[in-house]
């Protein structure tokens, strides 16, 4: 409905209705039920929403500010950090949008030293002026 993209997590309960005889058909109620669909989303103003991913950083000290820094700048939330050995790990919550390209990136500012993994966590709302910008993307 935003921008194309299918909605989720959503209930319709039908109160009433009726069937004729003459005019009552599969296709009728089927015509009704879109017109209605369409109606309440006008009414409801859906949200759209982003895959967030929960991201894991292995990385030398050395290289710990740059991975925090370059987390950040994609819009991450790091959520914490620990020692593994003589490595330190960053933990972070980051949205898929923004993981392209990442582990190009992330071989760069480490020197191939540092490895990550990533992995679902849940969707939340995109913020509004990047919404604005998919909306007019999508025309």
């Amino acid at each position: 409905v935003i921008a194309g993209y299918p909605m989720i997590d959503f209930k319709a309960t039908l109160i009433d209705g009726a069937y004729h005889d003459v005019d009552s058909s599969v296709l009728a109620f089927e015509i009704a039920a879109r017109a209605a669909f369409r109606e309440g989303i006008k009414k409801c103003s859906p949200k759209l929403l982003e895959p967030i991913m929960k991201v894991e950083v292995v990385t030398p000290e050395d290289y710990m500010g740059d991975v925090i820094g370059d987390l950040n700048s994609r819009r991450g939330q790091v959520s914490g950090m620990d020692q593994r050995g003589n490595a330190r790990v960053v933990s972070a919550m980051v949205p898929l949008a923004n993981m392209f390209g990442y582990v190009n990136a992330l071989r760069s500012m480490s020197q191939g030293r540092a490895q990550y993994s990533m992995q679902f966590d849940h969707y939340e709302q995109v913020p509004q002026h990047i919404a604005d910008e998919i909306v007019a993307k999508q025309g």
